[in-house]
């Protein structure tokens, strides 16, 4: 057997490497190691407070908003300065619409292609494609000659021998599963969402002000009260809002359920599972500190997947610890006290391997994200989320149990998305009512505490995000602290030895092709990690190494 190396990994943000060792067939073990150090918590220290949602914003290019969202919240919880009403409907909406946006463009943009076999498309029959598409949806260019258009565009890219996007695939991998017409029908609504996804970019930037980068939040509430009190300006974002929900009710989620239907082993088998779940909640429909909060999608832990014993989340309970991490030794420690001193790698995979921290909750990896959500409001009985998960197990005729899977994560985040969406048009109406009867404040004033702590928590498209800030007796940052979803779920081992969430969903993994690893990809894919990455296949037999691209 030999060591594969893959590399570079796309559809993902930064630079994340992860090793798989592969036995009998299934990975066998798994390290995942975060290759790019920021230190933006370095870089705060000594700022202003109010500096910080803007350049915490700066983490990423994709997740600018949610990053604006967790520092404007910390700021909040210092200053003891909480949003009205309206200010926090402003929120809601902006942040509403970075998960239609995210969402979607995760499934489409970046992880569809990890069960949809493109090429296989051109031996499409254009009128099945349209019949198959109208059983599953109700939606316009749904006609054979509207596929038939999208298979000759992409037979003249394929005949181009510039592919694009679609170069380095695994076409033709014996796990692509689905029938040709299923696969002209993914390509024809990958098109059409790289179409879409500038409305809900607009929705963003008419209460964010722009997008990226909000600049619109600010500590005690919102800045755009000019925009919330234009009716016209509501009833827009409502219009953007109407055609999201038709591209999810009769796009988006018929081909997570027309993909999901050929892979129902992968639930079956909890193929890409993981055992504990952290969720912090989100969507506030009132305003307050953290647990005072009533959340439209409540927070909770899950401990060994017993969905029938949430429990209520105690921020005090949250530690990082770098034994395995690429920074100076010490106690773990909890984000207040967050200590980021880095050290030179030395990439050696038997000791420190990663630039991420390893996030714990009572000691203990928990998976972060769309599943965790649903699964922390499916506990709670949420009805919204019950019912749409309700029915898609039913339409898939599969039991609760096959959640836990790459399969049910990437389930989980398209009922996210049309829970979150169909939510948001009665968010929308409370805001017409507070404007009609002059309940327009949109911040709440607040003084300069001195001496102070604060934390903003918030559940994000990735997951889990949370900020953690002290102030010094000037009004400087003393100390701040982010602890991302991706460290969550791509943190490394800690000093127990127990894996991180993604490490621990790899094991197990079929690969069906040590040289194509279609299956890990999928997996990997399925946590939206927001790090670039490669991926190396490593078998501890030999030293041999295979480089070759990977889409």
């Amino acid at each position: 057997m030999a060591r594969y190396t893959i590399d570079p990994i796309t559809r993902i943000e930064g630079h994340l490497r992860i090793d798989v060792e592969i036995e009998g067939g299934k990975v066998k073990n798994a390290w995942s190691s975060a290759q790019l150090f920021r230190g933006l918590e370095i870089i705060l220290k000594g700022r202003d407070p109010r500096d910080a949602p803007y350049i915490t914003q700066r983490a990423c290019g994709v997740c600018t908003e949610v990053h604006a969202l967790a520092s404007i919240r910390a700021l909040d919880d210092c200053m003891k300065a909480y949003p009205p009403a309206l200010g926090r409907l402003a929120r809601n909406f902006v942040h509403g619409a970075q998960f239609i946006h995210d969402h979607i463009t995760h499934f489409y943009a970046l992880h569809a292609l990890d069960w949809v076999d493109v090429v296989s498309a051109l031996k499409a029959d254009p009128v099945k494609t349209s019949k198959l598409a109208n059983n599953l949806g109700n939606y316009p260019k749904s006609g054979p000659s509207d596929f038939a258009a999208v298979k000759e565009r992409l037979k003249a890219f394929v005949d181009s021998g510039q592919l694009g996007p679609f170069a380095n695939g695994y076409w033709g991998h014996p796990d692509y599963r689905l029938p040709p017409e299923a696969n002209l029908m993914a390509v024809a609504h990958y098109i059409e969402w790289l179409r879409l996804q500038v409305k809900p970019s607009r929705m963003m930037a008419m209460f964010g002000g722009k997008n990226p980068h909000i600049q619109t939040y600010v500590t005690g509430g919102v800045s755009c009260v000019q925009d919330l009190l234009n009716v016209d300006r509501l009833a827009e974002f409502l219009y953007y809002l109407k055609e999201m929900q038709n591209f999810i009710d009769n796009v988006y989620l018929p081909d997570l359920l027309a993909v999901a239907s050929f892979y129902k082993d992968w639930g079956a088998k909890n193929i890409g599972g993981t055992t504990n779940f952290l969720a912090y909640g989100n969507f506030p429909q009132n305003s307050g500190p953290y647990g005072k909060e009533k959340m439209f999608m409540p927070g909770a832990v899950i401990f060994n997947r017993d969905i029938a014993n949430p429990k209520p989340v105690d921020p005090g309970k949250i530690t990082e610890e770098v034994t395995r991490s690429w920074y100076k030794d010490g106690k773990p420690r909890h984000p207040y006290d967050g200590v980021t001193e880095p050290i030179k790698p030395d990439y050696n995979y038997d000791g420190k391997y990663s630039f991420f921290k390893a996030p714990r909750y009572e000691g203990k990896p928990c998976e972060v994200g769309p599943l965790a959500q649903v699964l922390a409001a499916y506990a709670q009985g949420h009805p919204q989320v019950k019912a749409a998960v309700d029915a898609v197990l039913k339409h898939l005729g599969v039991p609760a149990k096959a959640l836990f899977s790459t399969l049910g994560r990437t389930a989980a985040r398209a009922i996210e998305t049309k829970v979150i969406a169909d939510a948001m048009v009665g968010w929308v109406m409370e805001a017409v009512e507070l404007v009609k009867s002059g309940k327009v404040d949109t911040v709440t004033d607040w003084k300069w505490p001195g001496e102070s702590m604060g934390m903003g928590l918030i559940d994000v498209p990735r997951g889990a995000l949370g900020h953690w800030i002290k102030t010094d007796k000037k009004n400087k940052i003393a100390n701040y602290q982010l602890v991302v979803p991706s460290t969550w779920n791509l943190g490394p081992r800690d000093a127990k030895g127990q894996l991180g969430p993604v490490e621990e969903a790899l094991v197990g993994t079929p690969v069906a092709d040590p040289k194509r690893p279609l299956e890990i990809l999928r997996t990997v894919h399925s946590f939206d990690p927001c790090i670039a990455c490669g991926v190396h296949v490593i078998d501890p037999h030999t030293n041999q190494v295979y480089k070759f691209k990977v889409l």
